[in-house]
């Protein structure tokens, strides 16, 4: 599939946004921004909220394809995520299918399979066909999308990339991101691939770079293309020096989701 040249970036004004509002157009996009906030130093990108139909529509007129960031990226009550991760998702794929636009790549989470038991010893890495198993309402609100993905390729031929994000920042800041670490530039040529790729209908990856603790199979994200080059074991001694190997009997290191499996919501009842 040819490089598409113009692509809707959402959600540009969060942490990952601005990643790869710096690195996305050294691979030749043209980047058309949208954020319900206004995207500092730019102009000219969209600021609308998912909740607005037609702003969104006009938003996706024209472009080749779709980096679909926005949304609350942490746990939040269930409303809210309802509002903006599920109804806000669809709505994007509404205007996407309305538009006529053919690919979209849908930032997905860990989260979405939080409950599944780490790997450790001689155990296999995870696959992407490991059943979903939430651990939040955020991650709930990422199966959705996947779901979501999966119903618009089928019903209506628009192929989607869901990316199982772990963490993207420019380093691992904790010993559990040691192995779910993306690095930005990893992030850029990750999008690139799921942009470009041919015949992806709906295909899942997860999404880091090749970490030595990495505890998920990254095959379908190469399939694509994808070739990750950075490795987080660099951070790793002076993580651990500073916050300790994880105790073996803390029940938040048995699952993926870390801590998000044994903390309480975090909003009052």
């Amino acid at each position: 599939m040819p490089a598409p040249r113009t692509v809707l970036l959402t959600g540009a004004a969060g942490g990952l946004g601005t990643l790869m509002r710096g690195l996305l157009p050294e691979y030749g996009y043209a980047l058309r921004l949208l954020d319900m906030r206004p995207v500092e130093g730019e102009p000219d990108a969209i600021t609308a909220d998912l909740a607005d139909r037609a702003a969104l529509r006009e938003a996706v007129r024209g472009v080749d394809a779709v980096i679909h960031l926005a949304g609350i990226s942490l746990e939040a009550p269930f409303e809210k995520i309802l509002k903006a991760n599920i109804e806000g998702t669809y709505h994007l794929y509404e205007a996407a299918r309305e538009e006529g636009v053919g690919r979209i790549v849908f930032a997905s989470s860990n989260h979405a399979v939080g409950y599944t038991p780490r790997p450790g010893g001689d155990d296999p890495l995870i696959p992407v066909g490991t059943p979903r198993r939430p651990d939040t309402f955020y991650g709930l609100s990422k199966s959705f999308g996947e779901d979501l993905a999966q119903l618009y390729w089928d019903k209506h031929g628009i192929e989607t990339v869901s990316v199982r994000i772990g963490s993207c920042f420019p380093e691992p800041t904790s010993v559990r991101m040691l192995s779910i670490w993306m690095s930005p530039a990893d992030g850029a040529r990750l999008f690139h691939a799921a942009l470009t790729a041919e015949h992806v209908g709906h295909t899942v990856v997860y999404g880091s770079s090749a970490n030595t603790r990495l505890w998920w199979d990254l095959s379908s994200a190469r399939a694509l293309g994808y070739e990750p080059r950075d490795d987080s074991e660099p951070y790793a001694a002076e993580l651990i020096a500073e916050q300790g190997e994880p105790a073996p009997d803390d029940p938040a290191q048995a699952c993926l989701g870390g801590h998000f499996v044994t903390d309480p919501p975090i909003w009052p009842h």
